[in-house]
């Protein structure tokens, strides 16, 4: 199977999006398909304004028609992971040459826009919901975000939940190198407003806060927050390593889709503190591996109580080998029959249906 995959979301940004397509693409690899790859690495970009670290591809519609258009139908699924300019040019493309394909919704835009410039989130629903209104299949990591979705309009919706690599992500017996008292509380990811982070950095505690993360308010929390420990970002096993030290993972979002360093924390033994809302609420479903409170404080005191070894079980049920699985079969079903049907694709997706049955009845 040849399929392509747009994104607007890439390296070197570092974040769950990216990092969630690259383990896609590695477990449909290792199954044998095709991934070819638009991101703005192929293209002139310029910096988001207010979010550097992020790039705007220019010149989307030149780039496609010279080095995609011409073997657009070659390709036997069309995914577009984000909303941005190489999103919407790919839609604009798929939709002159009556091509199907499916979307994700990975972000939540509308608030995170809200929270920076007080856009009305009705507005850039609007938005969203026009994009993906051309999709086959819309996948959402969660059912409380397929819900939500729904009760906004949107149509089309799929399943695509995430995994961890439990190789990679697993508990240390190294000694600590934390410094300060403890109990030691982590957090990582992007330091921006849509995180809510000043929530875990304004928690009372003996003990000892560590940031793992960059972001446009990374200067101004180290100026406010001097007895937090911050260490910039960090990937691969480097990254593991503090989550495994940590005796706690906070996590103070309210905006998160999915949050996949929550089940990093968890393969690394480390409990999870975290706000009872969408997100959390759909990966910490045991009360054995973290604890959900609206009071953040009482989450953290309760979750220091979690058993480590539940952790490392719970997480191990999580794999990215079943989130590409579950992946290949939204495209199955989103190329037979869903809106924007192409006939030479359901065709193809009839015919890989079938032999995907056949291969997990003999065990594969």
């Amino acid at each position: 199977m040849r399929i392509l995959i747009a994104t607007d979301a890439w390296l070197p940004q570092i974040n769950g999006v990216v990092r969630s397509i690259q383990n896609l693409i590695t477990q449909l690899q290792k199954k044998g398909h095709q991934v070819d790859l638009i991101s703005p690495l192929e293209m002139r970009s310029w910096a988001c304004p207010s979010y550097p670290e992020i790039r705007l591809a220019m010149g989307v519609g030149s780039y496609l028609a010279a080095n995609i258009e011409p073997i657009l139908e070659e390709y036997d699924s069309i995914h577009i992971a984000t909303e941005g300019p190489i999103g919407w040019a790919m839609r604009r493309l798929c939709l002159r040459y009556q091509l199907s394909f499916t979307t994700a919704y990975h972000t939540k835009f509308p608030e995170y826009v809200y929270e920076r410039w007080q856009m009305p989130m009705r507005w850039s629903r609007a938005f969203l919901r026009r994009f993906h209104s051309a999709s086959s299949g819309v996948m959402v990591s969660t059912m409380s975000l397929k819900r939500e979705l729904q009760s906004y309009g949107f149509k089309n919706l799929d399943l695509w939940s995430r995994g961890v690599d439990t190789d990679l992500f697993r508990p240390e017996t190294h000694e600590k190198f934390f410094s300060g008292p403890g109990p030691h509380l982590l957090y990582v990811g992007r330091l921006a407003v849509e995180k809510n982070i000043e929530a875990f950095l304004n928690l009372p505690t003996n003990g000892t806060k560590h940031i793992v993360g960059e972001g446009p308010l990374a200067n101004e929390l180290k100026r406010k927050y001097p007895e937090a420990k911050f260490y910039g970002a960090k990937v691969g096993a480097e990254l593991a390593k503090f989550y495994a030290q940590a005796d706690l993972f906070v996590f103070p979002s309210l905006t998160d889709t999915f949050g996949l360093v929550l089940l990093e924390a968890l393969a690394c033994g480390t409990p999870v503190a975290a706000f009872s809302v969408a997100g959390p609420k759909d990966v910490i479903r045991s009360k054995s591996v973290g604890v959900l409170n609206q009071d953040l404080s009482q989450a953290v005191r309760l979750a220091l109580q979690v058993n480590r070894a539940e952790c490392r079980s719970y997480a191990e049920r999580f794999s990215w080998a079943q989130s590409a699985e579950q992946f290949l079969d939204n495209l199955v079903e989103a190329s037979s029959g869903k809106t924007g049907e192409n006939p030479q694709k359901s065709i193809f997706a009839r015919t890989y249906a079938l032999a995907m049955q056949g291969l997990r009845l003999q065990g594969w």
